[in-house]
């Protein structure tokens, strides 16, 4: 910036400064309208009052106080200074779009369906369906019990931030277990092309890892089974027999 804008800068600093100001700070922001045009804004601020704003909109400096229109006079004149702001209205103008691009994609959630424990509850069980990581914020989470929706007995949390752009929402279904029946957990989002089922598994985890490990161990004794079998008919094959005298 050009050294008589960059004093008078500092002449409006120090002047706020003189009359008790606390606090100063400048904002660079670059908006993107309804139209999807980008604008470009640097604000200037003392003890949370905006002195003065350059907009790409106007393609000038604005001041809004005595000193500050002072300012803005001088920088709207200075070459230099307006031709800083256009390089910055271009770089807004070439980043925006694709970084607005980027965040729209959705996000498919995670999804995990699992029992847990039951507290003050007329019902003797209650499940879990777990949606992680998702984006956009706006998702559907609903249960079926046997193909038809359930209304009653279902709590749910709200949309909860991750911190990160990312959301997770919770809902909680209390029921009494029937033989046979099959329930659902449906999962509507703007990343999925339809609807997506989790059904419940009654059986715990722990005991479909034992059916898993006990069915590994049948598969890998009788592999070792015919390996020994092809072993043997191997050497009984090879095997000469020497008639005794």
């Amino acid at each position: 910036m050009h050294a008589r804008s960059c004093f008078s800068l500092l002449c409006l600093f120090l002047s706020f400064l003189r009359a008790g100001a606390l606090f100063g700070y400048g904002v660079s922001r670059c908006l993107l309208t309804s139209t999807h045009e980008a604008v470009y804004l640097e604000q200037i601020y003392f003890n949370k009052v905006l002195l003065g704003q350059y907009n790409s909109t106007s393609g000038n400096f604005t001041g809004y106080t005595k000193i500050a229109k002072e300012v803005a006079d001088d920088l709207n004149k200075n070459p230099s200074f307006l031709k800083q702001e256009q390089k910055n209205v271009e770089t807004c103008k070439t980043k925006m779009p694709p970084a607005v691009d980027l965040l729209s994609k959705p996000v498919k959630p995670y999804v995990k369906l699992r029992s847990v424990e039951t507290v003050s509850s007329r019902h003797p069980g209650m499940l879990l369906c777990s949606a992680y990581n998702f984006y956009p914020k706006q998702i559907r989470v609903t249960w079926l019990r046997d193909g038809k929706m359930v209304t009653s007995d279902v709590t749910s949390s709200d949309e909860l931030s991750n911190g990160n752009w990312l959301y997770q929402i919770h809902s909680y279904l209390e029921y009494t277990p029937r033989p046979g029946e099959k329930i659902t957990c449906m999962v509507e989002h703007a990343s999925l092309k339809e609807p997506t089922l989790y059904d419940w598994d009654p059986m715990p985890e722990s005991q479909r890892n034992k059916i898993a490990v006990g069915t590994a161990g049948l598969v890998l004794g009788l592999v070792l089974f015919l390996v020994g079998v092809i072993y043997y008919k191997r050497n009984a094959t090879d095997r000469v027999l020497v008639p005794s005298s």
